[in-house]
């Protein structure tokens, strides 16, 4: 049950179909705030309490504008699959390339400045920039656009790196404990809730405002 005298944290959610999207979620609504999920398919997500879907588009500011307003934080999960595109000038793929990441980013700024959106959480393979040495060029460079682009924006935002995932780690996995996992997916699933629990703590806390984050297990 909501306390009512708690003020409804509303977070918009694009990734929600990745395992680290379901992680987000189900920390999300434990803390009792509401999701708004971006899809493509409003459908393939079960109802719950405090979940909502919406129809948008990462490549088109306008849209974006329309999707995040009234929000209080958007994270964005750069490289999830199932991102909501349906802007012609971007070839549809499972998941966007590096150009296509700089192009969301672009598009992210401008809607969420529009809508006057300023928390924003974005979650993507930014450990290339504290690297010496890339064996992806392509992405160095695509990551250091994005940077340049939030560091030349009025955003509060964070940049976080994408923990490895296993595939097929839904909601459900995050809300109930479970001893019917496949063998190495406990590992995954413990990696990804502490990550959904850091950017909770973040966006409570305001933490890393204008810094590039990464969660990694304590020893």
């Amino acid at each position: 049950m909501r306390n009512a005298e708690t003020p409804v944290v509303k977070v918009v959610l694009y990734g929600a179909m990745s395992s680290l999207g379901s992680a987000l979620m189900a920390e999300m609504l434990r803390r009792q705030h509401e999701i708004i999920a971006i899809l493509d398919d409003l459908t393939a997500l079960a109802p719950r309490p405090g979940l909502r879907t919406k129809a948008g588009d990462l490549y088109d500011p306008e849209r974006v504008k329309q999707s995040v307003a009234g929000a209080n934080a958007v994270v964005c999960l750069l490289n999830a699959p199932g991102l909501p595109m349906s802007s012609e000038q971007v070839e549809r793929m499972l998941i966007p390339g590096p150009v296509e990441q700089v192009l969301a980013v672009d598009a992210l700024i401008a809607g969420m400045q529009a809508a006057n959106i300023p928390r924003l959480f974005l979650v993507g393979d930014f450990a290339v920039l504290d690297e010496e040495q890339v064996e992806d060029d392509l992405q160095r460079h695509a990551a250091e656009e994005i940077l340049d682009a939030l560091q030349n924006s009025p955003l509060q935002w964070t940049l976080i790196d994408s923990p490895y995932a296993a595939p097929g780690l839904g909601i459900e996995h995050f809300t109930q404990v479970s001893s019917s996992l496949e063998p190495g997916m406990a590992e995954s699933l413990e990696r990804l809730n502490r990550v959904a629990v850091g950017i909770a703590d973040e966006l409570r806390l305001n933490l890393h405002v204008g810094q590039h984050v990464n969660f990694i297990a304590a020893t």
